[in-house]
């Protein structure tokens, strides 16, 4: 073995940077998620905006029971997302969960390791993605069984809107909802949409949904809000980001409506 050299401390510290990117996002993913992390990095992250991810505990099928049990691991698994930093929001990447546990209970969760951070579901984000565009009257479509798209249906009723139809497609795995062709995905909107719909929303962080919005959107000729699409598009304007970005759809060309 060659010799080896003389190893010196450089005694001048560089400049450091407030940090290394200005703008933070974390992410709090399911153990089987194959979609969230995947459309984050493609929407949000740039050389501005970085996205960090933990994932948390779940096991099938899609209950409201296995959905629940998720609540306890949500404090630990954000404070994995860059421990004792400050981030600029952090959504839970869960919509069936996020109507189950509760978006109060989520946030209160989530507070516990990051006080003070603005705290997205997907859920919240499809209700104020549909009041970006003004509208009452939606169309539903999931991939869950009729008792998990249950309480899908309480929850937008709640917030006020008036559900023209509901369509689930009784998928009971996460996995196998991340594996719908997009295309087939247009063509259930164009199938499911009701006439007197103003816009759909597609329920589900595992759907490939938010690659079809724009050939959605074509098919029925009215808005069309997704999980993940609404998720990183609220997150990106709590981050100060308002370009609009038709290629992801609509709703990326509207402001943050609370």
């Amino acid at each position: 073995m060659n010799a080896l050299p003389e190893i010196r401390l450089e005694t001048a510290r560089p400049t450091l940077d407030s940090r290394p990117l200005e703008k933070r996002v974390g992410l709090i993913a399911l153990a089987t998620d194959h979609t969230s992390e995947v459309d984050f990095r493609r929407m949000v992250a740039s050389e501005r905006i970085g996205v960090y991810v933990a994932r948390i505990p779940y096991a099938n099928p899609t209950t409201p029971e296995n959905l629940r049990k998720m609540q306890p691991s949500l404090s630990a698994g954000a404070a994995l997302i860059l421990p004792d930093e400050p981030l600029d929001a952090i959504c839970y990447s869960c919509t069936s969960a996020s109507v189950v546990i509760g978006d109060a209970e989520i946030e209160q969760a989530i507070h516990a390791a990051k006080p003070g951070v603005p705290v997205v579901t997907p859920p919240m984000a499809g209700v104020r993605g549909l009041n970006a565009f003004g509208v009452r009257r939606v169309s539903i479509l999931t991939p869950y069984t009729v008792e998990t798209s249950r309480p899908m249906a309480a929850y937008f009723a709640a917030h006020g809107f008036d559900i023209q139809s509901f369509t689930c497609l009784g998928f009971e795995d996460d996995r196998e909802m991340a594996r719908i062709a997009p295309t087939s995905l247009v063509e259930l909107a164009r199938k499911i949409i009701y006439p007197q719909a103003d816009a759909l929303f597609v329920s589900c962080t595992a759907l490939r949904a938010a690659l079809a919005v724009p050939a959605m959107e074509e098919a029925i000729g009215r808005p069309v809000v997704t999980s993940n699409q609404a998720s990183a598009w609220n997150c990106l304007r709590l981050c100060g980001d308002e370009r609009p970005r038709p290629e992801f759809g609509r709703l990326w060309t509207k402001p943050l409506a609370q």
